[in-house]
């Protein structure tokens, strides 16, 4: 059995007293599609900004190709950086920023490569996405699902172990997020790159996920781990069921 690429190690994640998950371990697998959902306020998002090093866990660890993302200083942690990319909800791109700028940006941080070099691997980037010939375009000239295309070409930039996507079909039509699921399954397929997915859009999960954790608000843990397809077929635990079913919960008679 391979080497976990991302292991997390009874992390518990709070702010200040307030405690959002307690104790939660699991693994990916490198070149896994991992989704990481669960009800509003559940902890999702408080989750994703302890794996990309955002905030350190009040207990517990988070290791990322065998390194401990929130102990890393200096240039062991920018080494650990380097290996994961992040694309954000709202995509963050900077709208003063042509698409082929915003790619190059961290190239410019992170290496020592020439201006053409850099230009040269973010046109590749955008290529990758489907969005080469919007190179000089201006974020705010493009649609809401090329800008989520573009913030994953940005993502992809230093060439990333572990790519995060938070919320990628967030604020998208169906088709638009079709594009989105088709464009994870084919960079995957064809780079290798290990997909972790903050969403609630089922249709997304079904679409793209090789196993999920579900989060519990009530628990401040982890309810349900596994594909999709069985969680919702085989749970033993009826929440989840309905979760995925999409099922309103019944309502207690007086």
């Amino acid at each position: 059995m391979s080497t976990p690429i991302i292991d997390v190690r009874d992390v518990t994640a709070a702010y200040g007293d307030d405690t959002i998950l307690e104790d939660i371990s699991f693994t990916v697998e490198p070149g896994e599609k991992f989704i990481i959902l669960g009800g509003s306020g559940c902890g999702k998002s408080t989750l994703l900004k302890h794996l990309i090093g955002l905030y350190p866990p009040a207990k517990g660890q988070i290791l990322i190709e065998d390194k401990d993302i929130a102990a890393a200083e200096g240039e062991d942690r920018r080494a650990i950086l380097r290996r994961i990319g992040v694309m954000y909800q709202s995509g963050a791109l900077f709208g003063s920023m042509t698409l082929l700028e915003n790619v190059r940006l961290p190239m410019e941080e992170f290496t020592e490569l020439p201006p053409d070099a850099r230009d040269l691997l973010a046109l590749m980037k955008l290529h990758l996405v489907g969005l080469g010939d919007f190179a000089g375009s201006l974020p705010s000239e493009i649609s809401g699902g090329m800008q989520k295309r573009a913030a994953i070409a940005r993502a992809m930039a230093l060439d990333p172990a572990v790519l995060f996507l938070d919320e990628p079909s967030a604020g998208l039509d169906p088709i638009t997020s079709a594009e989105i699921d088709a464009l994870i399954l084919r960079l995957n397929e064809a780079l290798g790159i290990t997909f972790v997915i903050v969403t609630h859009e089922l249709a997304s999960v079904y679409a793209t996920a090789d196993r999920v954790i579900m989060l519990d608000k009530e628990t401040k843990g982890i309810l349900a781990e596994g594909r999709p397809q069985d969680l919702r077929d085989h749970s033993d635990v009826d929440r989840v069921r309905r979760f995925f079913r999409r099922e309103v919960e019944p309502k207690e008679e007086k």
